[in-house]
């Protein structure tokens, strides 16, 4: 009997061993988190995105993902995982901000679980779900709704139950080798301005003839209207017109190869912008960081690169040219305005007139940053109470162009002027008198830009709260924000992108939807990095913000262009979409699955078409639903991107086949071949 009980024993312990020895913990720590995307920073491997330790709601742990939203892990489970297991949480390390995410998994592209809105200061979550049969993972990190600002958020104690054969990858499928598309462009002089110019009468005028060819080059301009004269070695028209109308002007550009010639129509009237403003700004570069030698510099490299040929005009100076009310850089302290209210600049910028005289000297334009509210978003100066003042400073300085920041003007409306910058008003613009009330401070600016001696673009940012698409126009402002802030992540160019259809009605010459600057290049917000954007993705993001119609405003440092960025910032025939003198924003016409179709009419009958995948897989299909796209007859089909015709179809009967990577896009135009 003895013996029957000790061999039962020594079975059951075999069983319960060999149980124990096919299950295994992978920690999620110990995979390769590097391949993972997020907003800002770092992954961190057992530390928060800051590199500290993991803390939530003041418990700390020893292992774990820090992210930063908008975050997202892919992980190739093969079947072999059983259970995935963490605590989710924001890190107590953004204290004093208000950041909110929410924690997101997804198996198969199926969402299995959700945390729902999470906020400084709540407990960690705790997550236990069953990954059985589940293939492919993905840990996803999204903004809680009030912008990807502070949302530094932790995967805490995560690990996976496995199968004791399994092996966990992380991966990322879209391709991070770069190519080049867009052919160099002749040296036979080419003009690639747009072909429509606003001015108003009286207002300094300044326009530089776009052209590329080998250089030296001389420039001539037929029928300019009186007041106006062409500098023939630059290309730069300069002067003063003093009576509306319009003036078809033909411009001419001539070197040792040949000569190139197109019509330019300058309408001199109440309109400005007739095209979206095209140029760069400092902020998502060089943040705070920002200085007059550095906003010199980058006007030098518009200029030396090449960039300037090809339509590239205005150099805009962001947030921190002003005193600042923390003052902990030194230069930032200083009294903020002069006895009679007009504002002045920190030590880095010691003279605006003059830098503004060196940007236009080039033929560029310059652009300022301020806020309706008492601050701007960086704890800087605002034009709040002082709106008058800073106008004028603006029109002495010789500012082309404003950027008017929400900022701290939400603590007005709740009368807090004293408030935190980055507060934003509960009132949120949701209609009404609150409605009233948002929009008081930007027709304010507005009617006082106008009144000065110089045409000043102005834009509103404001984040697209109450519908500015709407009322912008009224405003005198010429783009407005449509949605928060551009990351150089993939997760929030798709969620802009596919935000901006409901605006499109309201796009028209002088009135431009903006969905913020071009995340190419090296960007970083003073902490410089190459886009986190793949290639695919950037190509992708280039031509909707084409098709949209939307200021081009470049954020990454001149200084540091590859080649790859350079080729994609120099695409004649893609840069022609946007600055179409119809101006009409191209919306979706057709979701195919994770494929959406963008169709922009253009001004001479042809449609700019992007096939855009917003998809994990690449595509590939033979395409007939051309009348669903406005698209009829005979066509030609131009790939803008390789500047070359890729096929003739005829819509009744044809087809065009589509090879588009995941992430990617084909970019076309349709001309009508009869």
């Amino acid at each position: 009997m003895l013996k029957h009980q000790l061999l039962l024993i020594t079975v059951l312990f075999a069983l319960s061993s060999n149980i124990y020895k096919a299950q295994s913990v992978v920690w999620l720590d110990q995979l390769d988190l590097s391949v993972a995307t997020q907003g800002n920073g770092k992954p961190g491997v057992n530390t928060s995105v800051d590199g500290r330790k993991i803390t939530i709601a003041g418990e700390t742990f020893d292992r774990g993902f820090g992210t930063h939203a908008e975050s997202s892990l892919l992980i190739n489970l093969n079947g072999k995982a059983k259970n995935f297991s963490a605590s989710v949480g924001l890190d107590d390390e953004m204290k004093g901000q208000n950041p909110a995410v929410e924690f997101e998994i997804y198996g198969d592209n199926k969402k299995l679980w959700s945390s729902g809105i999470m906020k400084l200061g709540d407990k960690a979550k705790p997550v236990n779900i069953s990954l059985q049969g589940i293939k492919q993972l993905e840990l996803i990190v999204t903004d809680g709704g009030n912008g990807p600002y502070y949302d530094h958020a932790d995967w805490a104690d995560a690990k996976f139950e496995t199968s004791e054969d399994a092996k966990l990858i992380t991966f990322n499928p879209i391709s991070s080798i770069p190519y080049i598309l867009t052919p160099k462009p002749s040296d036979k002089p080419k003009i690639n301005s747009a072909s429509v110019y606003g001015g108003r009468p009286n207002s300094p005028f300044l326009f530089r003839v776009a052209a590329t060819g080998e250089r030296p080059m001389t420039f001539s301009a037929k029928n300019l209207p009186d007041g106006l004269t062409i500098d023939s070695k630059t290309g730069i028209i300069t002067g003063k017109v003093d009576t509306k109308g319009t003036y078809e002007v033909v411009l001419n550009a001539k070197n040792a190869k040949g000569s190139a010639s197109k019509k330019l129509k300058i309408e001199i009237g109440d309109r400005i912008a007739l095209t979206p403003t095209m140029g760069w700004n400092s902020w998502n570069c060089f943040g705070h960081e920002v200085s007059a030698d550095k906003v010199k510099r980058a006007a030098d490299a518009l200029v030396k690169s090449g960039l300037v040929n090809h339509g590239w005009s205005y150099i805009n100076i962001d947030d921190s040219w002003q005193y600042n009310r923390d003052g902990k850089d030194p230069s930032f302290k200083g009294k903020m305005r002069d006895e009679n209210g007009y504002i002045l600049t920190n030590s880095k910028f010691p003279d605006m007139k003059t830098l503004g005289d060196y940007i236009h000297g080039n033929g560029l334009k310059m652009g300022i940053y301020s806020s309706p509210g008492p601050w701007t978003c960086g704890g800087c100066a605002g034009s709040y109470g002082y709106e008058k003042q800073d106008a004028e400073s603006y029109a002495k300085w010789g500012v082309d162009y404003l950027k008017y920041d929400w900022c701290s003007y939400g603590g007005v409306l709740d009368g807090l002027p004293e408030n935190d910058p980055n507060k934003v008003s509960s009132l949120n613009f949701q209609g009404g008198g609150d409605l009233d009330k948002g929009v008081k401070p930007f027709k304010l600016m507005g009617n006082l830009l106008k009144q000065q001696s110089r045409d000043i673009v102005y834009n509103l940012c404001q984040y697209g709260m109450g519908d500015v698409w709407k009322w912008g126009d009224e405003s005198d402002a010429q783009s407005w924000r449509t949605t928060n802030d551009i990351t150089d992540t993939w997760a929030s160019v798709k969620s802009i992108a596919l935000a901006q259809d409901k605006a499109a009605p309201y796009a028209k010459p002088g009135n431009w939807n903006d969905p913020d600057m071009l995340v190419v290049g090296v960007v970083g917000w003073g902490n410089p990095h190459q886009s986190k954007l793949k290639p695919d993705e950037q190509y992708l993001h280039i031509s909707l913000w084409s098709i949209f119609s939307a200021p081009l405003l470049i954020g990454c440092d001149l200084e540091k262009l590859d080649d790859f960025t350079l080729n994609l910032l120099t695409n004649d025939e893609v840069i022609a979409v946007n600055q179409d003198a119809l101006g009409k924003q191209g919306v979706c016409l057709q979701t195919i699955g994770e494929l959406r179709i963008y169709v922009k009419e253009l001004e001479d009958g042809g449609k700019a078409v992007a096939f855009a995948n917003f998809g994990r897989e690449k595509i590939k299909m033979s395409y007939k639903d051309f009348k669903k796209l406005g698209i009829t007859g005979k066509q030609i089909v131009r790939d803008l991107w390789r500047q070359k015709d890729i096929a003739k179809i005829n819509s009744d009967k044809g087809n065009l086949a589509l090879d588009i990577p995941a992430h990617g896009v084909s970019f076309y135009k349709f001309i009508s071949n009869k």
